[in-house]
C-alpha cells in the first residue's frame, strides 16, 4: 500500500467512526458521508431539519492532497488530528488548514 493509499484508508476510517447516526426523533435528519478518492475530499455532513430548522452541516472535511491529509474542518469533540498520529500518521504530514497559514508553523503540525 502506497502512501496516498495508507492515508485514505486512516481518512476513511476517521470519518466512519465518526459518522455516528443521531437519536430517534429527527424525523428528517441524517448523517452522510462523502468519501470521493478520486479528488481526494472526505466529508462527513448532516442534512435535515430540526422541525422548523434547517440543518446543512459540515462535520469533518480532510483532504488528500500533496502527499498530506489536510484537516479543512474539524468539529469532533477532541479533534481528528491526534486520532491520526495514533494511527501512524507523522505530524509532518498533517496540516491544520483550519489555521491560517501564518499560525500553522506553532500547531506542532505540517504547515503545508
Amino acid at each position: 500500500m502506497d502512501k496516498v493509499e495508507k492515508y485514505q484508508s486512516a481518512v476513511k476510517a476517521i470519518i466512519q467512526k465518526h459518522a455516528v447516526p443521531y437519536e430517534p426523533g429527527y424525523d428528517e435528519f441524517e448523517t452522510q458521508t462523502v468519501l470521493d478518492d478520486v479528488n481526494g475530499h472526505y466529508y462527513l455532513m448532516d442534512v435535515g431539519w430540526d422541525e422548523l430548522k434547517r440543518i446543512h452541516g459540515c462535520t469533518l472535511h480532510l483532504d488528500v492532497k500533496d502527499n498530506k491529509i489536510w484537516i479543512q474542518q474539524d468539529w469532533t469533540e477532541y479533534g481528528v488530528a491526534d486520532e491520526l498520529v495514533e494511527m501512524g500518521i507523522p505530524k509532518e504530514d498533517i496540516v491544520l488548514a483550519f489555521h491560517a497559514p501564518y499560525k500553522r508553523p506553532y500547531t506542532g503540525f505540517a504547515v503545508a
